[in-house]
């Protein structure tokens, strides 16, 4: 479907310039852009699917479900019951469920957005779809004509970290997202970069929020000391054990001496003079590459080699979002051996094996 849309772009620009339009591919054309247009709708429905609560009621159901059984598993009202076909109908043509002849199942993808599931993504699919995160796109147009730092400033009146700390639900929220992930990078981390882990007697996990990524590296490594370093409110109920500590703080202000500092989807939050000053602060807390010393650092590398490669649109898509909530962005391989040399670091090594993201490790 993307080879096509893409094919269909080319084509539209090729008959503008001559101002003339195939009929056909005209109404492709306009089917191209509703489906971006309301494109929306697949997260709104998905959101909606995952409070109601629908992937564990199939997955409870243990077989097949079909639409009444699943209606009167639902806690909605029967008034209402006509829109969950409706609702189901469209969740299945985006591959969210499938169908059977005996009724609705999960697909790998449904089963990601159960309760008990170890590599659930719900809280995050619950986060992303927040209002707080949804309405900075309907203000998007007037930041590039104010001065606000962020759309997510202009529709709030305060940054993303301000909102987050006072706004204690959405807190909770946006730290169980952020959990969901860091269970999902740790898993295949373990699976393909462990690697990059060997050797190290001591890591400090910055903005490692309650630890799900430390405590995963300890039980691997036994010999590793891990500490957590994060803000005082994060951390403030954090409960460590003889391998792991956490430190409420700045990385702005200080981190704490290790072999290696690890900076899991950090730097990505903020401008390119910002990430200097982390990676200078990371310097400073590192021995030397013959000492063992490192950074590692784990976000996106855009690589655009395949325009219509859906990895590449997945990259694209939460570049945008840090456009539009934050002040960073997703970076280039060229855009992070300038942070790197900027940093006064030697060289470094990225190393692609977490989906859409990288392990980059950068040596003093």
């Amino acid at each position: 479907m993307q080879n096509k849309e893409f094919s269909i772009r080319h084509k539209l620009i090729n008959m503008a310039m001559a101002n003339e339009y195939n009929t056909e591919e005209l109404v492709q054309a306009h089917v191209l852009l509703r489906n971006q247009i309301f494109a929306f709708i697949n997260s709104g429905s998905l959101r909606c699917a995952v409070q109601l609560g629908i992937p564990d009621v199939i997955h409870s159901h243990g077989k097949p479900m079909a639409l009444s059984e699943l209606v009167a598993a639902l806690p909605i009202k029967q008034s209402k019951a006509h829109g969950i076909h409706r609702l189901m109908r469209v969740l299945v043509h985006s591959g969210f469920f499938a169908e059977q002849e005996e009724g609705y199942v999960l697909t790998l993808a449904s089963r990601l957005l159960l309760k008990d599931e170890p590599l659930s993504v719900r809280a995050y699919a619950l986060m992303a779809f927040h209002p707080a995160m949804v309405k900075p796109w309907s203000v998007m147009s007037d930041w590039f004509q104010n001065d606000d730092t962020a759309p997510f400033y202009t529709a709030e009146l305060k940054n993303f970290w301000e909102y987050n700390a006072e706004e204690t639900s959405f807190g909770d929220l946006f730290n169980a997202a952020m959990a969901n992930d860091s269970k999902f990078i740790v898993y295949l981390m373990m699976k393909e970069c462990k690697a990059a882990f060997e050797g190290l007697s001591s890591l400090v996990d910055v903005g490692g929020g309650t630890g799900t990524v430390a405590r995963t590296i300890v039980e691997s490594f036994p010999n590793m000391k891990c500490t957590v370093l994060d803000l005082p409110h994060v951390v403030a109920n954090c409960q460590g054990s003889e391998k792991l500590d956490f430190i409420g703080g700045s990385m702005f202000e200080a981190i704490p001496p290790a072999n290696a500092i690890l900076l899991k989807e950090i730097l990505h939050d903020w401008d390119d003079e910002t990430c200097i000053k982390i990676l200078k602060k990371c310097k400073e807390a590192i021995p030397s590459k013959e000492k063992g010393g490192k950074v590692i650092i784990i976000d996106v590398v855009l690589d655009n080699q395949k325009e219509d490669d859906g990895f590449v649109r997945a990259q694209l898509f939460l570049d945008t979002m840090m456009l539009a909530v934050l002040t960073g962005k997703e970076r280039t391989r060229k855009e992070w051996a300038q942070l790197f040399y900027e940093a006064g670091f030697s060289h470094h090594k990225i190393t692609r094996a977490l989906g859409i993201k990288s392990v980059i490790e950068a040596y003093p």
